[in-house]
């Protein structure tokens, strides 16, 4: 791996822990389109990274903020994780079985819709 990309990944998680610590976002808006965009990781490669830095505790000291701010919920929590292990790996059976093309233009139809209802919702 060449300091050129070391440097682009840190930047990366960097960017992505802060932007996760602030406002809740971090994996499938910076991490995956980073990954493919300044990388050339194909979408599907993108995506299993993203989730595989997930894997690990690495919002872990953000989450603790959260809790002591009375932020967390964690009743919810559970509920959420739940279901999203279950989600995540029928999802990630859907995506694996679909071709490059299809995976990115969900993937950036999730993000457009999103974004345009957060930018004009209440």
């Amino acid at each position: 791996m060449d300091t050129t990309t070391i440097l682009v990944l840190l930047l990366v998680g960097l960017a992505a822990g802060v932007l996760s610590g602030m406002v809740g976002v971090g994996g499938g808006i910076i991490i995956v389109p980073a990954l493919v965009y300044f990388l050339g990781y194909s979408q599907l490669n993108a995506q299993g990274t993203s989730l595989a830095v997930l894997l690990l505790p690495a919002g872990i000291f953000a989450v603790l903020n959260y809790y002591k701010g009375g932020y967390v919920n964690p009743y919810s929590t559970l509920l959420i994780a739940l279901t999203f292990t279950i989600g995540g790996y029928f999802g990630s059976k859907i995506s694996v079985s679909l071709d490059q093309a299809t995976v990115k233009k969900v993937f950036a139809t999730m993000l457009l819709l999103v974004s345009l209802k957060m930018f004009f919702g209440k």
